[in-house]
């Protein structure tokens, strides 16, 4: 019985990272099929965090297919875009990164929680990754969305029938997730490059 993970395009395991960069393909590979997670959440709600990824993700897109060799990895991406004028796949990273970065939060606190339900743990998270971000308009949005979360054993149910095969896979996969996240966040900070974006 195969599982979620088993039909990724790529896990988030599964991308390389040398020298603390990340590639680019094969980030864009494992965040599309992130992306299909909010799908077994089930909710029409979640369309607003599903279409925001996929928007960041195009961009990042579109500048490795313009400049493959100045944007093979994700640092290199930022460092090309850093003296230009646009910096939309910057702008596009940030940005999935920070919806990345909530995911993880999502799901670890899911993980590590197995009494508490998906509207908890998601909501929590939204709390403290991606809420700061967010203006007025944007944040009943979200907070709409987490309450449409799934019961955790439906959810769980959906990532696969074999559930020891299930929390393996989803343990590898987000410890991978949260280290690339980290790589990100700290590669950002360091030249404070998401400023103004």
């Amino acid at each position: 019985m195969s599982t979620f993970f088993d039909e990724m395009k790529r896990s988030f395991a599964d991308v390389p990272v040398t020298d603390n960069k990340v590639d680019t393909a094969a980030f864009l590979q494992a965040a599309e099929s992130l992306v299909k997670l909010f799908d077994l959440l089930g909710s029409s709600a979640f369309t607003v965090v599903k279409n925001d990824m996929n928007g960041n993700i195009e961009k990042i897109k579109a500048k490795l297919l313009l400049d493959p060799a100045g944007a093979s990895t994700l640092q290199d991406l930022v460092l090309s875009e850093a003296p230009t004028k646009s910096k939309k796949a910057t702008q596009g990273l940030l940005w999935l990164s920070r919806g990345l970065q909530f995911t993880a939060q999502a799901m670890r606190e899911t993980v590590d929680n197995p009494s508490k339900e998906l509207t908890v743990t998601f909501t929590d998270a939204y709390t403290k990754t991606l809420s700061q971000y967010h203006g007025m308009l944007v944040k009943p949005v979200f907070k709409l969305a987490m309450k449409a979360c799934p019961y955790r054993k439906d959810f769980f149910e959906k990532l696969g029938a074999n559930q020891e095969k299930v929390n393996e896979q989803l343990t590898e996969w987000l410890k991978a997730l949260e280290n690339i996240v980290k790589i990100i966040m700290d590669f950002f900070a360091s030249g404070n490059y998401g400023k103004g974006l």
